[in-house]
């Protein structure tokens, strides 16, 4: 290995999949050597016996949903808002002087902060655990977003005022096009931390849900029922980000080959 070195793609898939080879490797040690207690650590074979006793039996399809719509909802939410806000942050400095001291506190307070306010403006339907998703995506995106255009190269926009580009064009054919695949990048990043602050907000005043099924499971210590919400839960993850990056290539090949 040598720093930076880049590597080929089969050996990129093979050595993602060693690492999941030896996690469940060390895990089934752990386990079914009696190393820890089945009351604090469920081996794999009960885990997957739960996952399939959840799935069969109890729904768990149904939660899945549930949350997936919460996340792409909110996280769709936030992006509509935060995209145009930190492009005109990026964009025109009298707007970034008046929005980013109250952006940079603003993305320091936890989600999971708000719940009981939101509980209380709210209740405990669908629109509160959207807006904690809004709320812990909305001023990250527009940050990211902003000092991605602001690092727009300064002889793009020379370039477009030469040739009579007008303001609005410069920011139309220039600030957009050229930081399009570092936004879309910010988006896929974010969409990841999308997903702790719905489990946060299932974990209270929820009916349905992963973070809902995994609260009631810690109640009757089904461990292998936390664990199988948990993968579920990164492997949903797994699959959105790895459709995240497709789409991404698709449309930005010239900047991400």
């Amino acid at each position: 290995m040598r720093p930076l070195e880049p590597i080929g793609q089969q050996a990129r898939i093979l050595l993602g999949i060693l690492f999941f080879v030896l996690f469940f490797s060390g895990w089934s040690i752990a386990t079914f050597g009696g190393f820890v207690s089945p009351t604090f650590l469920a081996d794999p074979i009960t885990m997957l016996k739960d996952g399939i006793y959840l799935l069969t039996e109890q729904g768990f399809l149904e939660d899945i949903g549930m949350t997936v719509w919460r996340v792409v909802g909110g996280f769709v939410l936030s992006a509509l808002v935060a995209v145009p806000i930190g492009i005109a942050m990026g964009a025109y400095k009298p707007i970034e002087a008046l929005l980013e001291p109250f952006v940079s506190f603003s993305r320091y307070l936890p989600a999971s902060a708000f719940i009981p306010l939101l509980i209380l403006w709210a209740g405990i339907g669908e629109l509160q655990k959207l807006l904690v998703i809004f709320i812990g995506s909305v001023f990250q995106i527009i940050l990211m977003v902003s000092v991605s255009v602001s690092a727009t190269r300064r002889d793009l926009v020379e370039a477009s005022y030469t040739l009579g580009a007008s303001d609005a064009g410069v920011v139309r054919r220039v600030l957009i096009p050229a930081n399009a695949p570092d936004i879309a990048e910010t988006l896929r990043l974010v969409l990841g931390w999308a997903w702790t602050y719905v489990i946060v907000a299932e974990l209270i005043g929820a009916s349905s849900g992963i973070g809902y099924m995994i609260i009631n499971s810690q109640a009757l210590m089904a461990t292998g029922q936390i664990i199988f919400g948990i993968i579920v839960i990164g492997i949903i993850g797994l699959i959105s980000d790895f459709a995240f990056k497709t789409v991404n290539r698709s449309l930005f090949a010239w900047r991400l080959a």
